[in-house]
């Protein structure tokens, strides 16, 4: 049996503003969903880290495919780009949900977190001192199945990972979140059809549903707020976004 509907609809309310505030900021900023749904259900509903990743991987299923359509209508997908993060990401992704089963990928998450950090304080820096040129980025693979590995590894490396990678190297704003938006809802589903294997669907937990609610219904607003955010403004609120999630994410794994 599942037991997606065991909350009820007071214990969801909360839930379901987190999932609409993750999202919003997701879909607007490229990255935020996977890192504030997997910390509630870890650090608040003290879920083990495997089962927490499968379930947002899920919920994210629906709210990524709502985010890329509204970002295709919206025009913020750079198709090359899209082409050459989703397949890596894609391998990544489904390495790191075998992993995160049989590895404690613990070791290596404060290392990242430093690395994000020190990657949104930079991208705050050139929003607001520099006038951003669009270059089209050199590197971009690497970035994607990174992202993917990571993204299966913490319930929430993707965006972080790729987005602000992209954007370090002077790619469009609106181009990078629409396009590594839309790239996740294959990558998700690649994670959680090998978390599937793991796990089942009985571990979708009725908690799960409130996030998957909000996400879904703030969803298209996140795509039309990044086509119409100045490229300086995106860079400082990426930054700031990157800098919060990583800097709460590093203390608590340290402490």
């Amino acid at each position: 049996m599942f037991e997606i509907f065991d909350a009820s609809f007071e214990e969801l309310l909360p839930l379901i503003a987190i999932g609409f505030v993750a999202q919003l900021v997701d879909g607007a900023l490229g990255m935020a969903f996977g890192a504030i749904s997997t910390t509630l259900l870890v650090g608040f509903l003290g879920m083990p880290p495997a089962q927490a990743s499968y379930r947002v991987h899920v919920i994210k299923c629906f709210t990524t495919a709502i985010s890329g359509i509204s970002h295709a209508i919206g025009g913020n997908i750079d198709k090359r780009m899209f082409l050459q993060v989703v397949f890596p990401g894609i391998l990544g992704g489904a390495l790191g949900a075998y992993g995160l089963s049989h590895v404690d990928g613990e070791f290596i998450k404060p290392f990242v977190f430093v690395y994000l950090t020190l990657i949104g304080i930079i991208l705050i820096g050139k929003g607001l001192h520099s006038k951003p040129k669009h270059r089209v980025p050199k590197a971009v693979t690497p970035f994607g199945f990174v992202g993917g590995l990571l993204d299966a590894l913490g319930g929430g490396g993707w965006g972080p990972v790729v987005s602000s990678g992209l954007l370090l190297q002077g790619s469009e704003p609106r181009k990078v979140v629409g396009s590594v938006n839309s790239a996740e809802f294959f990558v998700t589903m690649a994670i959680s059809g090998a978390f599937l294997g793991q796990f089942g669907f009985e571990q979708v937990a009725g908690a799960a549903l409130g996030l998957l609610i909000g996400g879904v219904l703030a969803a298209p607003f996140g795509a039309v707020a990044a086509k119409y955010l100045p490229a300086n403004v995106m860079l400082v609120l990426v930054g700031s976004v990157l800098t919060v999630t990583t800097g709460y994410w590093l203390i608590d794994s340290l402490a």
